[in-house]
């Protein structure tokens, strides 16, 4: 854990707030729901029945009216959504514009015999029709279920499925690299083996001339003579939201449930928290929506505030690798939040990039998807921050709704530890522990679990509440087990290790793969790194290590392999130092920027590699099992 600390303070100091969330989070959280708009207060705060809760009950309430109705009297005119495609295309809505745009598209829902509780499916690329897709079903009841339009048909032949969706929405396709990518051909496939699909919506994106089927109908043909009067319904606070899929290495993908009340809760309170959100900032998150980034501090939480964001249709690294920093200067971002997977990308590239544009206007950094390694963070801070920005390090997931672990500028001024999210947002009770369920000591490292129930928990898993208390409750009793290994240290902040099921056994000691990817990218050559396990006959488990070099680094290979010996000697110890280092000008990612490290397993224990659907590049794993194949072959000629 790194010593040197820094302090940015913004002027706040609300601690008052973390006072009354100690004394008593069910009233604390109480209080904190009065700052939403309710039709109807509620009955009860929380209705607690291990592992299933219930926040608000008797409220009545919509998500729509809190992030659209509600705004109308003094910020009708503020812009809501700037949009600039990847081929550089512009439109602006104002929050009276996405008001009627949402209005009519729920009567065009309703029209399609859309009802309360029916489940929307919505394959869009990152256009602003997302957000009125969403937005439009939460004004009816109706349940959205985004699928993340890098999918592949039988992914979202799958989720469809397991839906029971009515209708999909989607587009002739989009931009991804300056590559189309022809969703209707997607959908189409996928459509023609769900037999719960009614009607399928098309918005035409990029005009590419396609085939409409009996059940499409044009997106700009039903707006022509929509409706835009459209009142909110008034749901329980515990109406499902939304459903959002999400899938590890194997196994069906989990139907995360979301609902009403309490997840709108927790994000207007974390966005305020985190953001410190004023109402002249430009807030610019890079996620994709198709994740729970995209839905929790994109679609609502901005929204809930009146704030204006950006909206980015492509990959941050097109057509060049300052497309990011040139978008921050172009629209005067005072708010970056994006991953620490694209940093190190940005950072592979040196200082003259980022330096040759005017980022003078940010004031606040963040990173959410996965714990950040110090040298990337010092990095963030002084180059793009420069050295005046804090940042949140943000912990939280799919299934949390929102954020759970962060420094939060909005109440407080803290210590900055790069590396370390920090400590739990207000309200929630977090601990690191053994595995018999006792708090370890400090430095120690542990399993990560929350003690109490927090309102943008998800409800269950959609159609399986076993599976929803096997998964995340059954490990640790009446303990939410997210299943990441962290360290508490002595003054309460936690460092994240990464995923429980992202830990190699090598002779019989347990190495965290998010620790082992820290040290190498501590060495001032490396820029990303990935590690994984091969089978081994003595020690059970050898690593192996995927290096991505920053740019100019000119040493030969035998000369690298012993400078990141000894990084992971002297940072991990020698029982973690890789058998093989593997060069690569890149690793094989997601289009939401994660490492596909089962792909990197895969191809190093020569097994199938599997759906590569996400995949941003296929072109990085061919470069990748070229590069092992390569090495194989060298050890094998040397043994002879």
């Amino acid at each position: 854990m790194e010593s040197e600390d820094f302090e940015i303070n913004l002027g706040n100091s609300f601690t008052d707030i973390r006072k009354s969330s100690q004394e008593d989070f069910i009233e604390f959280w109480d209080n904190q729901a009065n700052s939403l708009t309710w039709f109807k207060h509620w009955d009860n705060t929380l209705n607690w029945n291990p592992p299933f809760a219930k926040w608000f009950e008797g409220g009545l309430i919509n998500a729509s009216y809190n992030t659209l109705d509600i705004h109308q009297k003094d910020k009708s005119s503020k812009i809501a959504i700037f949009w600039e495609g990847e081929d550089e295309s512009q439109r602006t809505l104002s929050y009276s514009q996405l008001f009627s745009e949402v209005k009519k598209f729920s009567n065009i829902l309703k029209s399609l015999g859309v009802k309360k509780g029916d489940r929307v499916t919505i394959y869009l690329p990152m256009i602003p029709e997302i957000i009125i897709s969403m937005l439009g079903c939460a004004r009816i009841g109706a349940i959205h279920t985004v699928v993340f339009s890098g999918f592949s048909s039988s992914s979202l032949k799958d989720r469809i499925e397991d839906s029971k969706s009515k209708i999909v929405i989607t587009a002739d396709g989009g931009f991804r690299k300056g590559k189309i990518i022809k969703l209707k051909d997607i959908v189409d496939d996928a459509v023609s083996e769900a037999n719960s699909v009614e009607h399928v919506i098309v918005f035409e994106r990029i005009k590419n001339g396609i085939t409409l089927n009996e059940k499409d109908h044009l997106w700009s043909e039903l707006m022509e003579n929509a409706s835009d009067d459209c009142d909110a319904e008034q749901l329980e606070s515990t109406h499902p939201l939304y459903i959002l899929y999400t899938s590890g290495t194997t196994g069906k993908p989990k139907g995360v449930l979301h609902g009403t009340g309490g997840y709108l809760t927790h994000l207007h309170s974390t966005y305020k928290w985190a953001f410190d959100i004023k109402d002249s900032d430009i807030y610019f998150c890079t996620a994709d929506i198709g994740w729970v980034t995209g839905h929790s501090y994109v679609a609502y939480g901005p929204l809930l505030h009146g704030a204006t964001q950006i909206m980015y249709e492509g990959a941050p690294d097109f057509p060049d690798i300052s497309r990011m920093w040139n978008i921050i200067q172009k629209y005067n971002v005072t708010i970056f939040y994006t991953t620490p997977t694209a940093l190190r990308m940005f950072m592979k590239f040196g200082d003259d990039i980022p330096n040759s544009f005017n980022l003078s206007t940010l004031r606040l950094l963040g990173t959410v998807g996965e714990p950040i390694n110090p040298e990337v963070w010092k990095w963030y801070f002084n180059i793009i921050g420069k050295k005046h920005c804090p940042i949140i390090d943000t912990w939280w997931q799919t299934e949390t709704g929102g954020m759970m672990i962060s420094s939060l500028p909005g109440i407080e001024s803290n210590i900055l530890k790069p590396g370390s999210a920090t400590k739990p947002i207000p309200g929630v009770s977090i601990s690191v522990i053994d595995d018999d369920g006792n708090d370890v000591d400090s430095g120690t490292k542990g399993s990560l679990i929350i003690k109490n129930p927090w309102p943008g928990m998800l409800m269950t898993l959609w159609g399986d509440d076993e599976k929803y208390k096997n998964v995340y409750w059954s490990k640790f009793e009446n303990m939410y087990y997210p299943g990441d290994y962290a360290i508490r240290d002595s003054d309460g902040y936690f460092w994240l290790l990464g995923r429980s099921d992202d830990v190699l056994k090598i002779a019989g000691h347990r190495i965290g793969t998010a620790e082992l990817e820290s040290s190498l990218v501590s060495n001032d050559n490396v820029a990303e790194s990935a590690v994984c396990g091969i089978p081994d006959e003595i020690k059970g488990e050898s690593i192996i290590a995927f290096v991505v070099l920053k740019d100019g680094v000119e040493y030969s290979n035998e000369k690298l392999n012993d400078i990141l010996k000894d990084t992971v000697r002297n940072s991990v110890g020698a029982i973690a130092i890789p058998k093989e280092f593997y060069f690569v000008s890149k690793l094989p990612k997601t289009r939401s920027g994660k490492i596909m490290r089962r792909l990197l397993k895969a191809i190093a224990n020569k097994e199938k590699i599997g759906d590569v659907s996400t995949l941003e590049d296929g072109a990085a794993v061919t470069e990748v099992q070229s590069a092992f194949e390569e090495l194989q072959k060298s050890v094998n000629a040397s043994d002879r």
